[in-house]
């Protein structure tokens, strides 16, 4: 296990290393999202009601997107020469796919909370029940991390190719995104989050033991 940690940990830092080196999530992905944020009050006019009722799932939907999309790029980027690399090193398959689930599930978290800081200002986001936020923000993040990095891994497999990366991705983001969304519902109306919160650890579970089991197999058709 601890062979796997650290495994795991220099894997994440590598990933955080070449973010901060390109600078691609902080520059270019998040300007993006809260660009697309932005443009739907100029599309629609300044009607604050309306934009209150919308912002939430808008916001939740501009994560999933840009979200997995970071995730996938963090891991579709890698080149044939840096996997035999880690192969050579000994790393284990599944310390390379929780490294960079890590990696990529830090980064989603910054582009959730700036992006949200967005939100909450040109939709007037009711912020009620605030503090569930700070365990619903890291569950949406690593989620869709998991989700991106087996994605990335498909993108990669010369056999399979990119063309299922939307078929896997939106049936499984589903859950989170509804979840996601009808614990911010859950918490202006005071009804009940509990449940969701619930399918939100379980899709998360699902998606990181199907990321480990799935590592090995990917890795050896690359």
């Amino acid at each position: 296990m601890s062979s796997l940690s650290t495994q795991m940990a220099a894997v994440t830092r590598r990933d955080l290393e070449r973010e901060r080196r390109t600078g691609e999530v902080l520059w270019i992905t998040i300007p993006f999202g809260a660009i697309a944020l932005i443009l739907v009050p100029m599309a629609v006019g300044a009607d604050v009601p309306l934009l209150r009722q919308i912002g939430p799932g808008l916001y939740w939907v501009v994560v999933m997107l840009f979200g997995v999309l970071i995730a996938v790029r963090r891991t579709s980027m890698e080149t044939p020469a840096q996997r035999d690399l880690l192969a050579l090193l000994g790393i284990d398959p599944a310390a390379v796919f929780g490294g960079r689930a890590m990696a990529s599930g830090l980064m989603l978290l910054v582009f959730e909370l700036i992006v949200g800081a967005v939100a909450v200002l040109f939709y007037d986001i009711d912020l009620s029940g605030w503090p569930w936020l700070l365990l619903v923000l890291p569950l949406a993040a690593a989620g869709l991390a998991a989700l991106g990095t087996i994605a990335g891994s498909i993108a990669t497999n010369a056999t399979v190719g990119p063309a299922l990366i939307p078929l896997i991705v939106a049936p499984l983001a589903v859950p989170l995104l509804l979840a996601a969304s009808e614990i911010v519902e859950g918490l202006r109306t005071d009804t009940g989050i509990l449940r969701w919160l619930l399918l939100m650890v379980i899709v998360d579970l699902v998606l990181c033991i199907a990321g480990v089991v799935t590592a090995r197999p990917l890795q050896e058709t690359q």
